[in-house]
């Protein structure tokens, strides 16, 4: 392997993509993108239904677990992260949301000039190519292919219906003026399959352009940090330890929890912890690893004898025998589901300035995130509260950088979250028990009977986990606990930056890959500048 470029990537994820590809346009200008996982080409990958094998199970994905959540009763929660190129945009729903106009806005008055909504809407018009609508809003000649659903699901219908039975507006699109509403998601999707960041933005090129390197199965151990530089990465491949050196910078790019880990594991982060552990200390950065931020969400699952869901039954297998033929032919039908094909935001009160809860209406019974099956066919209902207060942390479990790192979003552990989120229930059910929905359900398998406050937040207990939303870890700033400042470049340690869902300040009113990918593009741009 070439042992010097002028930058190495750390993590094949949507940030690392988009930087490895946007790089290298230019000839003069080397990368190297280091990815521990696979190639993040298969078809589990291509084939949009393709994630139900991959969520569950340790297929392209880390498969992390939490530290015990006093607020969820004492439960592990579980956290899936894509391994392999693309990263978790190879596993997702392939939602794509940007968040609210006072997300970005609330990042400029923390102290983060650039960043408002004005300032980053041009980069999400620029990774975007989407088929359906071309104004101010969008883009359409960007790598990122959006598209509608091709699923020709009859049971939007009926979801659209129920929302105006339960007088929630609807929108059909969440990416432009106003985000409030209920309808069906815009997917990153192409001709019904899956567009990850690594087919937007990587993949293609790996043919053409000799100034750029993919390693895949590369495991990055620790950053090398040089009289206060960063001036490469320790790597183990093929069972071997390799140094691959930057001229220029190291980009880390490894997401929510390894970002902090390998910060971290290289020296850089609280240094009465780092000590602890035998760590030699580079440099004291308290905030690394800290203000971990994550959507709580709860799950409704209702049984359904409509095959028009997902299940497993004899009937169900006929029908996915015909819709496998439909989507070899037309590339339409069941087969290009991201599942969560319908969905939302809303107000739990009129007052608020924008959305608090997030829908995401599951075409299939999903319990324990597809780890529980059900016999027969169902739908669910996530509902996520987009603004918690509770923040939480990403520590060592101890010096061994094969090892997960601790993971702990403290979920409920400001109490009003909890109130909130039985505020977000009792909307959600509103909804479900609308008559157009109502006529769909043949059994309430969680909350049946479940009528006071007190037995909605023992449910929620119960049942709260993740949606997939981890950021902040690394976060974005000038204060004592910033970990980067504006530019992304991580304090106290020259040549290194971090450009991943970790440096969001605040967790964003929406799904995060849209945004990763935005606030990659915005780097790229800012290393061209020289900033």
């Amino acid at each position: 392997m070439q042992d010097e470029f002028d930058f190495v990537v750390v993590g094949g994820g949507s940030g690392g993509c988009v930087m490895a590809g946007r790089l290298t346009e230019d000839p003069d200008i080397s990368v190297c993108l280091l990815e521990a996982g696979g190639g993040g080409d298969s078809w589990a990958v291509k084939l949009p239904v393709g994630a139900l094998s991959m969520v569950p199970t340790r297929l392209n994905n880390w498969a992390f677990e939490t530290v015990p959540q006093a607020g969820l009763d004492g439960r592990r929660g579980y956290q899936p992260r894509g391994r392999t190129l693309g990263g978790s945009s190879a596993i997702n729903a392939m939602v794509y949301v940007r968040g609210h106009r006072s997300d970005y806005d609330h990042w400029a008055q923390l102290g983060n000039p650039g960043w408002s909504f004005d300032d980053v809407l041009p980069y999400f018009k620029k990774s975007e190519h989407n088929e359906q609508f071309s104004n101010s809003w969008h883009g359409q000649d960007g790598p990122l292919w959006v598209s509608d659903l091709r699923t020709d699901n009859p049971i939007h219908q009926h979801y659209l219906e129920a929302a105006r039975q339960a007088g929630y507006p609807l929108t059909t699109d969440f990416n432009a003026e106003q985000q409030e509403g209920l309808g069906v998601y815009q997917v990153t999707q192409k001709n019904g399959e899956r567009w990850s960041a690594a087919r937007a933005y990587l993949l293609p090129h790996l043919a053409s352009r000799s100034n750029l390197r993919v390693e895949t199965g590369a495991y990055t151990e620790r950053l090398i940090i040089e009289q206060g530089r960063a001036v490469g990465v320790e790597v183990r491949q093929d069972g071997r330890l390799r140094i691959l050196r930057a001229r220029r910078e190291v980009i880390l790019s490894a997401g929510a929890f390894q970002s902090p880990q390998i910060l971290m594991l290289s020296g850089i982060g609280d240094g009465t912890e780092l000590r602890k552990l035998g760590i030699q200390v580079q440099h004291h950065l308290p905030g690394v690893g800290k203000n971990l931020q994550d959507h709580p969400d709860f799950v409704f699952c209702h049984k359904s004898d409509s095959l028009d869901t997902f299940g497993i039954s004899a009937s169900g297998s006929m029908r996915m025998l015909k819709e496998l033929q439909r989507f070899r032919h037309e590339r339409r039908g069941m087969l290009t589901s991201n599942f969560a094909e319908c969905g939302g935001f809303l107000k739990t009160r009129p007052d608020l300035a924008a959305p608090n809860l997030q829908l995401h209406f599951v075409i299939a019974c999903v319990e324990n995130h597809a780890r529980k099956l059900h016999l027969g066919h169902g739908f669910s209902c996530h509902v996520c509260l987009l603004r918690p207060r509770s923040k939480g942390e990403v520590t060592l479990r101890n010096t061994n950088p094969q090892d997960a790192p601790l993971i702990d979003p403290k979920f409920f552990d400001d109490p009003q979250d909890l109130e909130d989120m039985v505020d977000c229930f009792k909307m959600t059910r509103k909804l479900l028990e609308a008559p157009a929905l109502a006529s769909y359900s043949k059994r309430d398998i969680r909350t049946a009977g479940v009528q006071s406050d007190d037995e909605i937040r023992s449910v929620l207990k119960k049942y709260t986990d993740t949606v997939y939303h981890p950021v902040g870890s690394c976060k974005m700033g000038t204060d004592q606990t910033a970990v980067v400042d504006p530019t992304l470049k991580v304090h106290g340690i020259q040549g290194l930056r971090v450009v991943d869902a970790s440096i969001m300040p605040t967790l964003i009113g929406g799904n995060t890959n849209a945004p990763t990918i935005m606030i990659a593009e915005k780097a790229a741009d800012l290393i061209r500048q020289g900033r």
